[in-house]
């Protein structure tokens, strides 16, 4: 039997206020599939970049599995593979990044990570990782900005300067204190002996021990600085 248009429609317009308040909230809808990655790097010309790219599926990892990266220069709305995995890598033989890309994952992980060797200026822009795992196909698709730029002075200056920090500090703490020891020990014997003391043979003997103990301390002195040396050597 039909039934009459005004009960269809009021249906309709009972499940319409149900349906706004849904998307007024955002329900979290949850994909058999998420793919996660960084979404900005950091690089210097010459270094190895490593672009991070994890995944989580519901569906065990099988051969069907597929990985791609793409690329997509600044300021331009055409994309360019650079990488393919299933089963095997296949990364890009041709292009700016020929030769560049190795594989760094490991899919039984849930890690599609890929890294960039000898990466210039050009290498800039924005990468995507899409990751298909049969039935899970649907993902979202992270995106990755990279910049790379040159390692500038301030950097390697700062490196040089915690090098010698972590080296020179203790080093030249040790010889200074030894030699306002030193300093307190001659300033005592020139007091004593200004003042015309006669020494007694035991203090005679101490003195002689120190006389010993001073060039035993004097001795390190050179010693350090010798090391001293060295270390600034070896840091250069």
């Amino acid at each position: 039997m039909q039934q009459p248009r005004g009960a269809a429609g009021g249906r309709s317009c009972a499940l319409f206020p149900v349906l706004s308040i849904l998307v007024v909230q955002g329900v979290h809808i949850v994909l058999p599939l998420e793919i996660s990655a960084d979404a900005h790097v950091r690089g210097y010309v010459g270094e190895k970049i490593k672009l991070k790219c994890t995944f989580k599926s519901s569906s065990d990892v099988t051969d069907k599995l597929t990985i791609d990266w793409t690329y997509r220069p600044p300021s331009s709305s055409r994309t360019e593979s650079i990488f393919h995995y299933q089963s095997f890598q296949y990364p890009t033989t041709a292009g700016t990044f020929r030769d560049r890309i190795s594989w760094a994952g490991n899919v039984y992980k849930g890690d599609a990570s890929i890294s960039i060797s000898n990466p210039t200026l050009k290498d800039n822009g924005t990468f995507s990782c899409a990751v298909k795992n049969p039935p899970d196909v649907y993902h979202n698709i992270p995106l990755t900005e990279l910049t790379v730029t040159e390692r500038g002075f301030g950097t390697m200056l700062s490196s040089v300067a915690l090098l010698s920090i972590l080296v020179f500090v203790p080093s030249a703490v040790v010889v200074i204190l030894l030699l306002v020891r030193m300093g307190r020990k001659a300033m005592g014997v020139k007091k004593r002996s200004r003042s015309g003391y006669k020494k007694s043979s035991i203090e005679v003997s101490d003195d002689t021990d120190q006389e010993d103990n001073s060039d035993c301390v004097a001795r390190l002195c050179v010693r350090c600085a010798e090391c001293l040396d060295s270390d600034y050597e070896d840091a250069y």
